[in-house]
């Protein structure tokens, strides 16, 4: 399994994904999720990917080969464009390996986070299904998760707005690694975190993390150390009525929800 992470903000877009692939507790190994189609001054395009790792790299194949062709990502006028040639390779490689698939047992599972900003428009964001359609990310909901989502959801939805500067956006999603890491075995390290200047049209800040990036090992201790902090800091609940108490978990008076419903003995 896999856990991305993408925001579209007014500044820029942020991208992070892990690099843990497995085929069963004893079958895990590293694979990185991350692939960025990059013409400097022209576009930069990203492409995350979760699901069955042989179906994401027959589509990142596909899309990668596609250079010399009349419509490519290469070639795309803009990112809607682009996203449908993503969508459309998405649906050659079930055209190719579903029914096989289907046969053995296996379903076909994949989805994908894919951004970035072609000359002349501004920056946007989709995410890709299986079927090859896809949604475009929007103020309201200006970022995307794939993979091991729920782990890393809660941060994510109490500080992210497209008015976030880039830098607290890229701290946002490494916190929201740190926290599904910590609970799910199926997500690991090394890291790709890509942070994209919007109208630069290149890559300048892009690092990959692994156990001793001194940055990351500072987010697990202190996000741990802080959280540790807050939930000592709010006060145990009150369950004494008759005692003043500034946020009282119990109420004065008794209605229909004061009571638990008891199931009835039979005699």
């Amino acid at each position: 399994m896999t856990y991305c992470v993408a925001m579209r903000l007014d500044a820029g877009l942020v991208f992070l994904s892990d690099s843990r692939t497995n085929a069963g507790v004893d079958a895990i190994s590293t694979a990185r999720k991350m692939t960025v189609f990059e013409e400097p001054g022209d576009r930069v395009l990203v492409l995350m990917t979760a699901g069955n790792l042989a179906i994401s790299q027959s589509v990142r194949q596909l899309l990668a080969e596609a250079r010399d062709e009349k419509r490519s990502l290469w070639t795309a006028r803009d990112m809607f464009e682009a996203a449908t040639i993503v969508g459309d390779a998405v649906r050659a490689v079930h055209k190719r390996d579903a029914h096989a698939l289907r046969e053995a047992g296996i379903d076909f599972n994949v989805s994908m986070i894919f951004g970035g900003q072609i000359r002349g428009e501004r920056t946007r964001l989709f995410n890709i299904y299986a079927a090859g359609n896809f949604v475009e990310a929007s103020p309201e909901n200006c970022y995307f998760q794939i993979g091991e989502a729920k782990y890393g959801k809660p941060i994510v939805d109490r500080v992210v707005s497209p008015s976030l500067p880039l830098g607290e956006a890229a701290k946002c999603a490494l916190i929201s690694m740190d926290s599904t890491l910590k609970s799910n075995i199926s997500v690991g390290l090394p890291l790709d975190l890509l942070v994209y200047e919007a109208d630069s049209l290149r890559v300048t800040r892009f690092v990959n993390i692994d156990e001793k990036n001194a940055y990351f090992r500072m987010i697990r201790d202190t996000w741990g150390q802080r959280l540790r902090q807050v939930f000592g800091e709010i006060c145990n609940p009150e369950w004494d009525a008759g005692q003043p108490a500034e946020f009282p978990l119990a109420r004065d008076e008794a209605d229909r929800w004061g009571q638990p419903v008891r199931a009835r003995r039979e005699r």
